[in-house]
């Protein structure tokens, strides 16, 4: 039996129907007022219990006949309010899940982690398994809740518990259109004015919940990072082909530092006025403006898997964006 954490969230949800599709059973965690939305009738074939990372009782419920234990709940933002929320539920709530996955006797564990947990390039250097960031301190709070939840599987693989981490980069897919990344293609459609220059690194979230199942079934994986993404591309290039894909004008003006301190800081007035969240924050102006270049070497060859080229995910991302507009959802999916 498979437990799930974060199964309806946007790579939970790809995971689920992954698992389901290789004739898995699956069991999954949701909280109160969780959108089963797309998981669609995958839903149905789930044993569904009600658990918080923040729960240990009901985490102990969840775990107990687990063999396979995928850890993808996590609160993903750049707010600065939410620190204190991340850094209970992603690196708090991470140990919890550890500490009582070693308790239940689980044997194999995927710790869900992100690149954010590396930290910033050194040089411009193209950042691998092996990266190490001295400043990650100082890093967006995210970054920060990343890094420490990610030491505490780290901690549990010390203490014997078979772990795998897996760091995607920004992953691309029919999800959450208001939630980033997939964000970016509400924003273009409505008339995104800016871009930056800078390069990031890109993945499918089919490409991801695959790599993860592949990873969990190999048993050479244990106590292994693996990076998963399928190319480095600038945030220009990204943008524009969003555009195309979309049938709208791409952004004519370049965002250099003075341009984005401007954004994140107007961004911040505004949002104390309307009291919606803003569109641009401090940390996440940093990030776009800092080029990113990520290997996929290790996995590629662990697993010999051919990644989905990002122009294809991006085009068949945006028809369901297009199609989610067409009937009025908030959110699409593949098929």
């Amino acid at each position: 039996m498979n437990l799930v954490t974060g199964a309806t969230g946007f790579l939970g949800s790809y995971l689920v129907k992954h698992l389901l599709k290789h004739g898995e059973k699956v069991r999954a965690t949701y909280r109160p007022g969780s959108d089963f939305s797309l998981l669609g009738d995958a839903k149905e074939q789930v044993e569904w219990v009600e658990a918080d990372v923040l729960d240990v009782c009901a985490l102990q419920e969840a775990m107990r006949g687990i063999n396979h234990l995928y850890h993808c709940a996590a609160v993903v933002s750049f707010l600065p309010r939410e620190y204190e929320v991340m850094m209970k539920v992603n690196v708090e709530g991470t140990a919890n899940v550890m500490n009582i996955a070693m308790y239940a006797g689980v044997k194999k564990v995927m710790h869900v982690s992100s690149v954010a947990a590396l930290g910033f390039p050194n040089s411009n250097k193209v950042i691998d398994e092996n990266h190490i960031d001295p400043s990650i301190n100082n890093r967006p709070a995210y970054y920060v809740s990343k890094h420490y939840g990610e030491r505490e599987a780290w901690r549990a693989a010390a203490e014997g518990l078979e772990v795998v981490v897996v760091c995607p980069s920004t992953i691309l897919g029919a999800g959450w259109w208001d939630e980033p990344p997939n964000s970016i293609f509400r924003l273009v459609h409505e008339g995104l004015n800016f871009y930056t220059g800078a390069t990031h690194g890109f993945v499918d979230v089919r490409d991801t919940a695959a790599c993860m199942y592949e990873l969990m079934q190999s048993g050479q994986s244990s106590r292994k990072r693996f990076i998963i993404t399928s190319a480095n591309m600038t945030l220009k290039s990204i943008i524009d082909l969003i555009s195309e894909s979309l049938g709208v004008s791409p952004p004519r003006v370049h965002a250099g530092d003075v341009l984005l301190g401007v954004a994140w800081r107007l961004e911040g007035i505004k949002s104390l006025i309307t009291g919606k969240s803003p569109v641009i924050t401090r940390d996440m102006a940093n990030i776009s403006a800092t080029s990113f270049s990520f290997s996929n070497r290790k996995i590629s060859e662990f697993l010999g898997y051919t990644f989905r080229p990002v122009e294809d995910t991006i085009r068949q991302t945006a028809a369901a964006y297009l199609d989610s507009v067409r009937s009025g959802k908030n959110y699409g999916t593949f098929t």
